[in-house]
């Protein structure tokens, strides 16, 4: 990320991407799924694998948290 773009806020930031998608016609649904793959593995990352710590971090029940991932065929998640 650049200078220029680090120093947005995040909406502004979501806003960027999220027209440029727009422009690429990437269509909400796919949109919403990768983003929450995304996050997914960076909470796996950021957590080390731990479960319990990635349930915390991303808000959720750790059960959802397993559901999602097989949902979002995260295979690398933990």
């Amino acid at each position: 990320m650049d200078r220029r773009t680090s120093d947005l806020n995040l909406h502004t930031r979501l806003e960027l991407i999220i027209k440029d998608m727009i422009e690429k016609g990437i269509n909400l649904k796919d949109a919403l799924h990768e983003t929450e793959k995304i996050f997914y593995e960076q909470a796996a990352r950021k957590c080390d694998g731990n479960r319990t710590k990635m349930a915390e971090t991303l808000g959720v029940h750790r059960n959802t948290l397993n559901n999602r991932a097989k949902v979002l065929k995260i295979k690398k998640l933990f």
